[in-house]
């Protein structure tokens, strides 16, 4: 009886060993999942202005994100890529400098094109905070930084609480009427200091200068970067 029992609870030690390996195996398989990069889709979108004068189409977003190399917690990676292209019909007219808004006015706060009509594209990233067209509008009042990552470059943000950067990714100018578009591949977006939570949006502006001055915006889908 006494040996039964022993045999018995040699086989239960036996079961819960395996038991507790495959614990830290399933422990250190959820460690890689949530260290490893995550592919984000992107949906496609379009934009035209009142005028009709101008349509602004995205396709094939995709981000890649993935931790900091530093892994403090405040950083994390992303790796953009997209196609944006504009067909504009309104023939742009020339400014000089940096006012290149209706009538000698100031152009946008995302896309100064000091002189001459412009599409570029890029991406909003914000810190604890939802990127929403409001939340947009609301940055701009005093926590906004323009950099300029270039197509397949890198460019490091540092963000706070509350604050929203715009990244410009590439331009082109756009000295008449035509079809312009640009296009990027796994440009590395570093934002560090971010504590919380981070999210990034792309855009898309085309401005047109001179007297017969537009605007048109072509937002994307909001996405987390961690």
């Amino acid at each position: 009886m006494s040996e039964n029992r022993n045999h018995g609870l040699r086989t239960a030690a036996r079961f819960a060993g395996v038991g507790a390996a495959a614990a830290v195996a399933m422990g250190l398989m959820s460690t890689g999942a949530a260290n490893a990069d995550v592919f984000v889709p992107l949906p496609d979108g379009q934009k035209v202005n009142p005028a009709g004068t101008v349509t602004i189409t995205r396709t094939g977003e995709h981000a890649v994100v993935s931790p900091s190399l530093a892994a403090n917690g405040a950083g994390r990676v992303v790796w953009v890529s997209g196609a944006a292209s504009a067909v504009i019909t309104d023939t742009p007219e020339g400014t000089s400098g940096p006012n290149n808004g209706p009538a000698g006015g100031a152009g946008s706060n995302n896309s100064s094109t000091h002189g001459v009509s412009q599409i570029n594209t890029g991406y909003i990233v914000g810190c604890q905070i939802s990127i929403g067209e409001d939340a947009i509008s609301a940055g701009i009042s005093g926590n906004v930084s323009l950099n300029s990552a270039g197509v397949g470059g890198s460019i490091g943000v540092n963000l706070g609480p509350g604050q929203v950067a715009f990244v410009q990714i590439d331009s082109k100018d756009v000295p008449k009427a035509g079809t312009y578009s640009v296009e990027y591949r796994d440009a590395e977006i570093q934002i560090q200091g971010c504590a919380g939570y981070a999210q990034a949006r792309a855009y898309t502006v085309v401005e047109i200068v001179g007297d017969n001055y537009s605007k048109t915006t072509l937002y994307g889908q909001p996405f987390s970067i961690g």
